[in-house]
């Protein structure tokens, strides 16, 4: 049955592509969409919490808003009395809200002495005809299966194509280094190109059919869709497979395309960026004119540096798969993750929230959904990220538009992440305090995570091992830690096959280390604890 639903959704999807594929905006169309929504945020919010909400009775956010007997009218006016940001706080304050593990459906609702068992299919957009489903990349425990909608794509294209236009690469050569499906990112980095007209020349893949459980479905996925796309009008490119330790492979197709068109575009993850920025200054490759543009993980100054003195210039974003792009890069960044925050399809509060294990609290952000094409409704939903908000007037194109709102130094207060995908979850926890102890000995004070920045600046996650466990062979610690991670979801299998090539994953023989408190955490961040 699953199979026939699953022929079903791509049949639909790939009749929807070509109608996505032939109406490509113009930059004038963009502008005026990204504006338009820009004066509407209010009544947007308004429209999806009327209908999405109050007019969905299944949806976990009306228990919520009864429990703190919020009526309809109630925040309509408030709305317009205090504004939508404040809103949002005073109805945080009074219990409406979803923390990062309610969103995921790992823990229950708990509010007024109630408790509503909930999963992450609750927070659908209710009104939203899915076209295909993908895996959120993180090893968090199972994958969480969200719709990603072409509708949502269209929606969304038109501030990406503001952001290149801001930084005059809306025409140039691009190309793409990501993982394939399940994998979502490449897939809607090469869609969200092809709506404005600029087909990447190139798509790039770290992971590759062999590395992956179950992927005969995803390959037809992949295949079919850059042929539909082929017969549509739009030369989409098949992916290509380049491992990490083929990096050289892009660096030497940004160098032709430099030579060829003085200017070209990579689309990648922090660390791809930084494998690029590396083989090229191994290999000698001038980088000067490539523009290199990605996230899935902290743009840490150390790796920002490394990534520019390639020459190649550094644009950063900031997205999650439940809903799409939530801040680009600032065309005159004050750092190398200044962002734009996007308010014309969210609206983001900060609330104080304590890091699990320890006395450190830090200003989790809290979205709402604004775009009623978002596969997840949001409301003052915990991200699991804090970092900086700011008000500021940078002067760059993007800032014409509206968007003034800043984000930076953001980082997540529950996981690690390496190789653009989440390290330690609650499957990662599991492994502390079951796989490990049962296989070694000892108890899950005898291990912890611990993340750090090697000399060339990737992240890495070191297991931290007490001395009083006897002799192990670390090897053997790795492929027991993967191969437990390759058997809880099918996101966990591809974060086994990037990690396997990347060497994230090391061993060191220390005890673990406590808060000042003398609580041990199962995961050691700097940026939290110096936070």
């Amino acid at each position: 049955m699953k199979m026939f639903d699953d022929i079903k959704m791509y049949r639909r999807f790939a009749l929807g592509l070509c109608h996505f594929l032939r109406h490509r905006i113009s930059l004038e169309e963009a502008k005026k969409i990204v504006q338009k929504r820009m004066q509407e945020r209010e009544d947007n919010f308004a429209r999806l919490l009327e209908r999405g909400i109050y007019g969905y009775p299944r949806s976990p956010y009306l228990r919520l808003l009864k429990l703190a007997q919020c009526e309809l009218g109630d925040i309509q006016r408030m709305v317009q009395v205090k504004g939508l940001e404040d809103t949002l706080r005073a109805l945080r304050d009074a219990g409406v809200y979803v923390s990062f593990e309610e969103f995921k459906g790992r823990k229950p609702l708990v509010r007024a002495g109630e408790v509503f068992n909930v999963k992450p299919s609750d927070f659908d957009n209710p009104y939203l005809g899915d076209s295909y489903r993908a895996t959120t990349g993180g090893t968090t425990g199972a994958g969480t299966r969200v719709s990603i909608d072409l509708d949502h794509i269209a929606a969304q294209a038109p501030f990406t194509m503001l952001a290149y236009d801001a930084h005059g690469v809306l025409d140039v050569p691009t190309a793409l280094w990501y993982g394939v499906l399940p994998d979502s990112t490449g897939m809607v980095a090469l869609l969200y190109s092809a709506r404005f007209g600029n087909v990447p020349r190139k798509w790039f893949s770290y992971v590759t059919r062999s590395q992956l459980k179950h992927s005969s479905k995803y390959h037809l996925a992949t295949r079919g869709t850059v042929l539909a796309g082929r017969l549509c009008g739009a030369a989409l490119p098949y992916p290509e497979p380049v491992n990490l330790d083929q990096a050289i492979v892009v660096a030497r197709w940004a160098a032709e395309a430099l030579q060829t068109h003085g200017a070209c575009l990579i689309r990648a993850g922090v660390s791809m960026a930084l494998r690029v920025a590396l083989a090229a200054r191994e290999q000698r490759l001038n980088l000067t004119g490539a523009t290199i543009m990605g996230g899935n993980e902290p743009p840490t100054p150390a790796k920002v540096r490394e990534i520019t003195r390639s020459g190649a210039r550094w644009v950063p974003s900031y997205f999650f798969t439940e809903a799409g792009r939530v801040g680009s890069g600032c065309v005159r960044p004050v750092a190398g993750d200044d962002l734009h925050f996007l308010k014309d399809a969210f609206a983001l509060i900060q609330y104080p929230r304590k890091v699990p294990g320890s006395e450190i609290n830090v200003p989790a952000f809290h979205f709402t959904t604004l775009l009623p094409t978002t596969p997840k409704l949001m409301l003052n939903v915990e991200s699991d990220d804090y970092g900086i908000v700011e008000n500021r007037s940078c002067g760059c194109p993007v800032e014409a538009y509206g968007f003034t709102e800043h984000l930076r130094e953001i980082r997540s207060f529950s996981k690690l992440t390496g190789e653009g995908v989440t390290l330690v979850g609650t499957e990662m926890v599991r492994i502390l305090e079951e796989v490990l102890p049962e296989r070694f000995g000892g108890s899950p004070l005898d291990y912890q995570w611990h993340e750090e920045e090697d000399e060339q600046g990737f992240t890495r996650v070191t297991l931290l091992i007490s001395p009083k466990i006897g002799f192990l062979d670390e090897k053997v610690v790795i492929e027991v830690i993967l191969n437990a991670l390759s058997r809880s979801s099918t996101s966990s299998d591809v974060a086994k096959a990037i990690w396997t090539q990347a060497g994230t994953l090391r061993v060191k023989r220390i005890e673990p280390i406590s808060t000042s408190r003398g609580k041990l955490i199962p995961l050691h961040s700097t940026s939290i604890a110096n936070h």
